[in-house]
């Protein structure tokens, strides 16, 4: 699956600075190899909508509509077939060091040029993605696809006052876990299938009290069918606001914790559904006191949830020191999720997900009991001393050699290899596109 790095670099020199930064890192007594056998074990699910913008093949002119959410941009080269984007993902993975996985919304399914409503998709319509990944030696999460459809149009799925409505997403939802346990007894490998509704109301409503009540009780039908944990992992999205739902949104952080604790769930945090000075990586050891895990969509959010492609910022460093000093690796299931339309999407990709695996190594590198023993002695300033002076430690030297070790591009040499793809693959798309 991987390829060999094409840019000319000397190696030696990737190879002498991972030595350097070992001797340093044990002078804290830190093991490097321990830490990067550690991040082997992680698995990052990207987004398969980053791809095509958020569009789906349910029909061959299907585009992103309503739901709170807007790609935006034209960059060329979007994905426009099945066989596309499992091409571009199939890139993508080969310039990343370690594991992946691929998160399908349900109207991503392969429905053969056929109208399939979203009440009567089944586990045939994803036979062809769990062989493609089966195939790649990848895993796969799943997610209903409750916007971009006439029964959405209102603003109300699970929690719409009118009953149809709401028994034709229980039904798709109910289908989505059929599917997803489907997947993971197929693969071996548990799939989270994560519900993430828009439901909401631009102005202030005078009754909320009825829409939670609506959405607890479709939640209630919805989980009825019990499917093995091992198969099926049941997560649930809150979200502050969306365009279209400014004043009031029905499935809230606050709604799905207390039903994900009550019901035995997880909850999904997306980066970009708090307020931009609510810190998510705050919220993991407070919500794993009480849940088995936990699910992470990580993006960027700029002033309000416009999933901007994921960066080493603060927010992401802090998500992955949590998630390693409450020595939770393997309870945090982590997903990128953001769509970027105005550049190069393989490219997106990348830089999102190195950017989460950087900060991993990054926490993964952190002398933690020597940390753990300055606070609880009361040092203080010994110990703001120490995590100042591990931002300047080489980490990167780390991860570059990751990098090197397991037979990608090293640093930035994955532009040189987006940009040959770009020129042979993605651009010749527009091409096509222009000719019919």
């Amino acid at each position: 699956m991987k390829v060999k790095n094409t840019k000319t670099r000397n190696y030696k020199l990737v190879e002498e600075a991972y030595a350097n930064s070992k001797s340093q890192y044990a002078e804290l007594g830190v093991d490097t190899d321990e830490a990067l056998k550690r991040l082997e074990k992680v698995e990052i699910s990207l987004h398969c909508w980053q791809a095509d913008d958020v569009r789906g093949f349910e029909t061959p002119d299907t585009a992103l509509n309503g739901g709170g959410i807007q790609a935006t941009g034209n960059y060329p080269g979007r994905a426009r077939s099945i066989d596309e984007l499992r091409q571009d993902i199939e890139k993508v993975i080969s310039l990343l060091p370690g594991r992946q996985r691929l998160n399908l919304h349900a109207s991503y399914g392969d429905f053969g040029g056929r109208r399939v409503d979203r009440d009567e998709i089944g586990p045939e319509h994803f036979q062809s993605w769990i062989n493609w990944a089966k195939e790649i030696g990848i895993g796969l999460d799943f997610n209903p696809t409750l916007f971009s459809h006439p029964y959405a149009d209102a603003g109300f799925t699970l929690s719409s006052k009118d009953d149809g409505t709401r028994r034709f997403w229980i039904e798709h939802v109910k289908r989505t876990r059929m599917i997803a346990s489907e997947i993971g007894k197929q693969i071996g490998s548990p799939c989270v299938n994560n519900i993430w509704i828009p439901d909401g109301s631009k102005d202030t409503p005078v009754d909320r009290n009825t829409h939670r009540k609506l959405l607890r009780e479709s939640l209630d039908d919805i989980f009825s069918v019990e499917y093995p944990k091992e198969f099926l992992i049941d997560s649930l999205e809150g979200k502050l606001f969306g365009l279209g739902f400014e004043s009031m949104t029905v499935g809230s952080h606050e709604f799905y914790l207390g039903y994900a604790v009550r019901n035995n769930k997880i909850v999904c945090l997306d980066t970009g559904h708090y307020h931009p000075t609510e810190q998510v990586g705050d919220k993991i050891s407070a919500i794993l006191q009480f849940l088995d895990g936990l699910m992470l969509h990580i993006s960027r959010g700029v002033h309000w949830d416009s999933d901007h492609v994921t960066t080493f910022n603060d927010e992401v460093q802090l998500i992955a020191q949590e998630i390693v000093r409450v020595n939770a690796l393997e309870r945090v299931h982590i997903g990128l999720d953001y769509f970027d339309a105005s550049l190069n999407r393989i490219g997106a990709y990348v830089v999102g997900a190195r950017a989460v695996q950087l900060a991993l190594v990054n926490a993964l590198l952190e002398p933690w009991k020597k940390l753990r023993d300055m606070e609880e002695q009361g040092k203080y300033f010994e110990r703001l001393a120490l995590l100042e002076s591990l931002k300047a430690k080489p980490f990167g030297a780390v991860f570059d050699y990751y990098c090197l070790s397991k037979g990608v591009p090293v640093a930035n040499d994955y532009v040189e290899e987006v940009e040959k793809y770009e020129a042979t693959s993605l651009s010749r798309r527009e091409v096509i596109a222009i000719q019919n």
